[in-house]
């Protein structure tokens, strides 16, 4: 590899922002905040992204860039599942190639930074940091970039937390968005790539710490625009690509407590005193809350603390919100104990129920099938009548204002195919027009206020300008999975025949050709208790 800081040209410049809509980016573009991307917007052509079901992280930036939908490449959610028990997923799980691993096998070189789910990585030509379910100072490729990128760039975090600055704050955001600037960059004067794609995270993060308060979107989005200006100012790149993975939004309407409905109608067991499976939070502590440790406080206060916590419907998920939400996040301190937590509350009592919620952004309902569960309590001949049983109850839940909490409720063969669906959930509900949270906690009634004030939505946006785009072509019905058919396309790579997108019009669609079929590495656990420690703040544990 060349260790030279020349400049270098890409062909295609790939710029992931995570959670972008029309909706948050027009007032950014009317304020004057981000004139890099409104220069790209303005200049080109654009349009909304659909993004697919579920519309979270983890499963649909895996979408994104193999170009397939879950069905195929087998990551549905933040973790996957094995009986009762669950892991955080990691590239592992991705069982369908990459674009970049495509461009490789057609000497084509990457550079990809922060991608999500991209951790272990792979040998390919180029280079990779990896992005969120990674943890700090995870494996990169090639074996040793990430010490040179921190002696170059003076550091490197995927998280905030992991850095100086207090959690969630905007310097810590601002900084984490800089180095992230900064290590693409140098990795391309590094590689000299043809390719690069960088994802900036906290564009979501943002919503999720701080919903609402415009100051630091602001702020998050204005260093976003500023490394990209220095990024295509040093890369100058032939064609510029921005795409998100989802929208993001308000929620106005009521919270969902789906278990809670599943229980009321039968279908459901519970547990007290944190004795629910799977244990949904594996570190013995929780370090998400400021001020002084908890170890400070006496046990009965934090016990009083918890039991009050839990009459709202506190559970693991969401802690520091949660605590905030009741007034006892101050008197607690940084540290809770999780088992104090999950003791104050209720679990569901997965083994003896029939039908559950596992993970609220899996956005489905599992059934404990006989034979593939380990304490499986619906026969194989009872399946397909509890699913259809359970479909037509949910289709007909209306929240207190008379209005259907779902856009649909249907059988996962309805939103994915191909080899993985066995692990897909068995029922698919999709709120309606995301405005209702739906979530698994138990203890509460069916219907509440909602603990997030933001969400996601599920049209995201799309962007390119450059000289092998028609930018006079509209993007009309684009969806997640047409970028990476499109990346094939500009580079003139035969498109894999099993993606389920096409090429955008922006380009001249490239030949269609069936690979070999893709030998990923094996499954390997995601040990590393941070990572579910941020995916818990962040409200998807």
């Amino acid at each position: 590899m060349d260790d030279s800081t020349d400049e270098t040209g890409l062909s295609l410049l790939v710029v992931g922002l995570d959670a972008a809509c029309r909706p948050i980016l027009h007032p950014l573009f009317e304020s004057g905040a981000v004139p890099t991307l409104q220069r790209v917007f303005e200049t080109g052509t654009s349009g909304p992204l659909e993004s697919q079901i579920p519309p979270w992280t983890a499963s649909a930036w895996p979408s994104m860039y193999t170009g397939k939908n879950p069905g195929k490449h087998g990551v549905f959610d933040f973790l996957s599942f094995d009986g009762y028990d669950w892991d955080v997923v990691n590239s592992t799980h991705v069982r369908e190639r990459p674009v970049w691993e495509l461009l490789s096998e057609h000497g084509i070189s990457s550079v990809v930074v922060n991608v999500p789910v991209t951790h272990p990585s792979r040998e390919f030509d180029g280079a990779l940091i990896p992005g969120m379910t990674a943890p700090e100072d995870p494996d990169c490729h090639p074996e040793g970039i990430l010490e040179d990128v921190k002696l170059a760039c003076g550091d490197y975090r995927i998280y905030p937390q992991s850095g100086p600055e207090p959690d969630r704050s905007i310097e810590g955001y601002e900084r984490t968005i800089e180095l992230r600037g900064k290590a693409f960059r140098y990795l391309c004067r590094r590689i000299d790539p043809d390719f690069g794609f960088v994802q900036f995270q906290q564009t979501d993060s943002v919503f999720h710490e701080r919903p609402g308060d415009k100051k630091a979107i602001e702020a998050v989005y204005r260093e976003v625009d500023s490394q990209l200006a220095e990024t295509i100012e040093e890369t100058d790149p032939d064609n510029v690509l921005v795409v998100s993975d989802h929208g993001m939004g308000p929620v106005s309407g009521p919270e969902f407590r789906i278990n809670e409905f599943l229980r009321d109608e039968g279908y459901l067991g519970a547990l007290k005193g944190g004795e629910g499976m799977p244990d949904w939070s594996k570190a013995w502590e929780n370090d998400l809350l400021e001020g002084d440790d908890a170890g400070s406080n006496e046990t009965s206060a934090i016990e009083t603390a918890m039991n009050a916590a839990a009459k709202v419907g506190v559970t693991t998920q969401r802690v520091a919100t949660a605590l905030d939400y009741v007034r006892l996040k101050e008197p607690i301190g940084r540290r809770v104990p999780n088992d104090m937590i999950r003791a104050a509350s209720e679990q569901v009592d997965f083994p003896n129920s029939q039908v559950y919620m596992r993970s609220k952004s899996e956005l489905g309902l599992r059934i404990n099938l006989e034979g593939r569960e380990p304490n499986g309590q619906v026969a194989a001949s009872e399946y397909e009548q509890v699913r259809d049983e359970v479909i037509d109850n949910l289709a007909d839940v209306r929240t207190p204002d008379g209005e259907p909490v779902f856009d649909a409720v249907a059988p996962r063969e309805v939103y994915f195919d191909g080899p993985h669906v066995e692990h897909a959930p068995d029922i698919v509900t999709v709120p309606a027009a995301f405005d209702t949270a739906v979530v698994a906690d138990l203890g509460q009634a069916q219907f509440g206020e909602p603990m997030e004030s933001w969400n996601h939505k599920q049209t995201g946006v799309v962007a390119a300008a450059g000289e092998a785009f028609d930018e006079q072509a509209g993007l009309e019905g684009a969806t997640i999975f047409d970028i990476a058919p499109t990346i094939c396309s500009l580079f003139d790579v035969p498109i894999d025949a099993a993606m389920d997108g096409t090429t955008l019009p922006i380009v001249e669609e490239s030949t269609t050709t069936e690979y070999p079929a893709y030998e990923p590495a094996p499954i390997t656990a995601t040990d590393d208790s941070a990572v579910e420690d941020r995916l818990s703040d962040l409200g998807y544990l």
